[in-house]
C-alpha cells in the first residue's frame, strides 16, 4: 500500500472515528438530561426570530392577547378583582355567624341605659373545614300482619322492600365504597394510608378488605356499564389510543418484574359522547387493540407502535406532538450553538402547525378540514422538501437523523388528519387521559394481582368518563352504587341507558 493510500485509509478512519464520538457524546447529553433535566419541554426563547422551541404549541397564549401590565403584579402579588373571593367560593353553602353582645353587656357605659341594635357590619369571610364523620347503619325491615286475615284463619303478613347492598354479605355502603374508590384512583391514597385514616376516624378497615371491595363493585356494578360504553364506543368515528406499563404480582407463567400495560381508549374531542375506557393486557402486542377494536372502522390516533397495524378498517393519524418530540431530543446542550439549526428547524416547523390548529378549535367539521388544506398544506409541503434537503447532511444514527427517519418513515399516517376536520393533529388527549394513571401508578407502585388491574381499569374508566363529561367522579360512582344494585339489567339491558354518563338523570344528580 502506497503512503498516499495510507493517509486515504487513515483520514477514512479518524473521520468515521469522529462520527462515532460525535454520537456517543450526544447520546450521553440525551441520558443526562433524561435522568436529571427537566422533564416539561418548555423553556425561554432561544433567540431573536424563532418560537420557543420547548413550549407546547397547544398550551400557548393567544398571540393577540395584550401583554400583561407588570404594574398590576408588582412584588409577585396576584391581581385582584372585585368578587374574586365570592366566585372561589359560590359553590359552597354559606352559615352567617354573627357576633354580638351578651346580654348583660347591652348597656350604655355612661348612662346605664339599655344598648339597642341598629344594623349589622360585615367583617369578613373564612373557610371552616369539619372533619369527615363515620357513622354505622343498622338495617331493621318493618313487618306489616292484616288482623281482619288472621281472625278468618287466613295469616297475611307483608315484609317492607330493602335497599339492595352494594357488597353482598359485607358492611360495605355505596358512600364507603366509592370514596375508597375517589381516594386511590383520584387522589392517589394507596389503600395503605387509607388504612390509617380509617383508623382515626375509629373504623379498623383493611387494606385487603377496601381491595376486596374495589373488585366485587367493579365486577358488579361498572363492568356491565363499561361494556355498554364500550360497544358505543366502537360506533364512534375517531378513537384516540395509548398504553403504559404497570408491574402486576401474581400473574400465572410470569414473573413479577414482567411488565404488563394498561390501555387507553378514548373518543375523539368533537364526539357529543364522550368515553374513557381502559384495559389492563399482560403485554403489548398487538393482538390487544386489535380484539379489543374489533367492528371500528374510523380514525384510529395513535403513536407509531407498529402493534396497531393489526388493526383492521382503520385509517391511522399519527401524532405530530411526537414527532416534535424527537426534535427536541435532538437539541445539543447549547441550544443557541450551530448544531441547533436543523433541530430548530424542525420543532419551528410543528409549532407553526399547532399555532394554526389553535385557531381553528372554534370552525365546523368541513370548515375546520378547509382551512387545513389552505393554511397548513403549504407549510407541510415545506416541511416534507427540508427533510429531503436535511436528510443528506445528517449522521443517520444520530437523534437528528431518528427524527428525519420516523418523520419520512411516517410521512403518510402524519397526513392523514388533513383527510377529516375532526381528525387530531397529535395524540395528546389520550395522553392526559392516561396520565392520572402514571401519577397513582407512583404512589401505589403495581397492583397485586390480575384482578386487581382489571378492577383498576374499571375504576380508572368510570372516573375519566365522568371527568370528560362535567361529572364529580365521587359522586358518579356513588349514585351507580347506590342505584344500580337490584336494577334487573340483565334481563332488561336497555336499563343500563340511564346509568351511562351523559344521561339526562346521571348528569342531574353528579354534577
Amino acid at each position: 500500500m502506497s503512503a498516499a493510500e495510507q493517509v486515504k485509509t487513515l483520514e477514512k478512519r479518524i473521520s468515521e472515528l469522529e462520527r462515532e464520538n460525535k454520537l456517543l457524546h450526544d447520546t450521553v447529553e440525551y441520558l443526562k438530561h433524561k435522568l436529571f433535566g427537566r422533564s416539561s419541554e418548555k423553556t425561554s426563547v432561544l433567540s431573536s426570530g424563532q418560537v420557543s422551541l420547548f413550549d407546547e404549541a397547544e398550551t400557548q397564549a393567544d398571540p393577540k392577547a395584550a401583554e400583561p401590565d407588570l404594574k398590576q403584579v408588582e412584588g409577585y402579588r396576584r391581581k385582584k378583582f372585585n368578587g374574586q373571593r365570592m366566585e372561589l367560593l359560590k359553590d359552597i353553602p354559606h352559615d352567617k355567624h354573627l357576633c354580638t353582645l351578651v346580654e348583660e353587656d347591652r348597656f350604655c357605659q355612661t348612662c346605664n341605659t339599655a344598648l339597642v341594635s341598629v344594623g349589622e357590619e360585615f367583617i369578613r369571610t373564612e373557610i371552616e373545614f369539619i372533619p369527615a364523620k363515620v357513622r354505622a347503619i343498622d338495617h331493621y325491615r318493618e313487618t306489616f300482619e292484616c288482623r281482619t286475615c288472621r281472625k278468618n284463619g287466613q295469616p297475611y303478613m307483608e315484609k317492607s322492600p330493602m335497599p339492595y347492598p352494594v357488597i353482598q354479605h359485607s358492611m360495605a355502603s355505596p358512600s364507603t365504597v366509592a370514596w375508597v374508590m375517589h381516594q386511590k384512583f383520584v387522589n392517589a391514597i394507596p389503600l395503605y394510608r387509607q388504612e390509617k385514616e380509617w383508623q382515626t376516624l375509629g373504623v379498623n378497615l383493611s387494606r385487603a378488605t377496601m381491595a376486596n371491595w374495589i373488585m366485587a363493585a367493579s365486577r358488579d356494578w361498572l363492568s356491565p356499564v363499561l361494556e355498554l360504553m364500550h360497544k358505543r364506543l366502537l360506533q364512534e368515528k375517531y378513537i384516540h389510543s395509548d398504553e403504559t406499563p404497570v408491574q402486576v404480582m401474581n400473574e400465572e407463567g410470569r414473573k413479577n418484574t414482567t411488565d404488563s400495560y394498561m390501555w387507553v381508549y378514548s373518543t375523539g374531542k368533537h364526539s357529543d359522547h364522550p368515553i374513557r375506557i381502559f384495559e389492563y393486557q399482560p403485554g403489548r402486542n398487538g393482538r390487544y387493540p386489535q380484539k379489543f377494536l374489533k367492528g371500528f372502522s374510523g380514525y384510529l390516533h395513535t403513536d407509531a407502535y407498529s402493534g396497531y397495524k393489526k388493526v383492521d378498517k382503520i385509517a391511522r393519524c399519527l401524532c405530530w406532538t411526537h414527532l416534535r418530540r424527537k426534535f427536541v431530543d435532538a437539541l445539543p446542550k447549547d441550544i443557541r450553538g450551530p448544531d441547533a439549526t436543523f433541530p430548530s428547524q424542525g420543532i419551528t416547523y410543528c409549532n407553526k402547525l399547532f399555532e394554526i390548529e389553535k385557531t381553528l378549535e372554534d370552525l365546523s367539521r368541513e370548515k375546520r378540514k378547509s382551512e387545513r388544506l389552505k393554511q397548513e398544506k403549504p407549510v407541510l409541503d415545506a416541511f416534507w422538501a427540508w427533510v429531503d434537503s436535511t436528510k443528506a447532511k445528517i449522521l443517520p444514527k444520530s437523534k437528528l437523523g431518528g427524527a428525519v427517519n420516523y418523520a419520512l418513515n411516517h410521512k403518510h399516517e402524519l397526513m392523514n388528519y388533513l383527510e377529516d376536520g375532526n381528525c387530531s393533529i397529535s395524540n395528546n388527549l389520550a395522553e392526559n387521559c392516561i396520565r392520572p394513571f402514571t401519577i397513582g401508578r407512583k404512589n401505589w407502585l403495581f397492583s397485586g394481582s390480575p384482578k386487581g388491574a382489571a378492577a383498576s381499569a374499571a375504576v380508572y374508566s368510570i372516573i375519566e368518563s365522568a371527568k370528560s363529561n362535567g361529572l364529580s367522579p365521587y359522586k358518579y360512582l356513588y349514585y351507580i352504587f347506590s342505584q344500580l344494585p337490584g336494577v334487573q339489567f340483565g334481563q332488561h339491558p336497555e336499563y343500563l341507558e340511564d346509568y351511562l354518563p351523559w344521561s339526562p338523570e346521571v348528569q342531574e344528580a353528579c354534577k
